[in-house]
């Protein structure tokens, strides 16, 4: 089949380097050399000679995670190859963590990452069992992180003097430096008379930076967590 059938726009070109590189707004390729790990499930397409195995999630995680829904069920890329992850055709976004650096995420944001970050799951401080994400994923180490949400994500500065309060169910990380706790927006005379929809956030004080999806989480997702 003639390639010219086909617009370049949608066209696979050639890997530039080796590692995560975004393929388009809803598609990041890897290009492995030894191993990466990923969603399962999440591998659209790939080639080369490459195997997937799932991934344990180390002790305790898994025990949060059947509690909570939270955690990250992962798989481990082998060989030499590219693969495409991509999740629900959502958005998706590469955050570089350096040493020293650490981000914390929802795990239903999490795609792909360099095997070079290590994660654990943490409870989010101050949050509570209404807290949307009472059990996030902290990542450390060197290496990029491969992300997804539903649009393009916002990603918003926090000072000191500037908190940032985030609906608990459009948040999707931060990094270090901040600390969390609740805040509720809404008079109990709101909310007998049926409230604005609007009665709880996490607020992120401190330095540094929250990302956060333009959309809440649609229902049915938001009953399975």
């Amino acid at each position: 089949m003639k390639g010219d059938l086909f617009s370049s726009e949608h066209m696979v070109q050639p890997a530039t380097a080796p590692g995560m590189t975004v393929e388009n707004a809803k598609c990041l390729r890897y290009t492995v050399d030894g191993e990466m790990l990923a969603r399962q499930g999440a591998m659209v397409a790939y080639r080369g000679n490459l195997r997937f195995e799932r991934k344990g999630q180390g002790v305790g995680g898994m025990l949060k995670r059947a509690v909570t829904g939270e955690g990250l069920p992962l798989m481990a890329v082998l060989g030499q190859g590219e693969a495409w992850f991509a999740q629900e055709a959502q958005n998706c976004f590469v955050v570089e963590i350096g040493p020293g650096d650490e981000f914390t995420v929802n795990g239903r944001n999490v795609l792909c990452f360099d095997a070079t970050l290590s994660y654990r799951i943490s409870t989010v401080k101050g949050a509570g069992i209404t807290g949307g994400g009472l059990f996030n994923s902290v990542f450390t180490g060197h290496g990029k992180l491969g992300l997804v949400c539903e649009g393009s994500p916002l990603v918003i500065p926090v000072t000191p003097q500037s908190p940032v309060y985030v609906d608990t169910d459009a948040i999707v990380g931060w990094t270090a430096g901040l600390s969390t706790s609740l805040h509720r927006s809404q008079s109990l005379g709101s909310m007998l008379r049926g409230g604005s929809g609007e009665a709880v956030q996490l607020v992120l004080q401190g330095q540094g930076h929250v990302v956060v999806r333009p959309s809440e989480a649609p229902q049915h997702k938001a009953q399975q967590r």
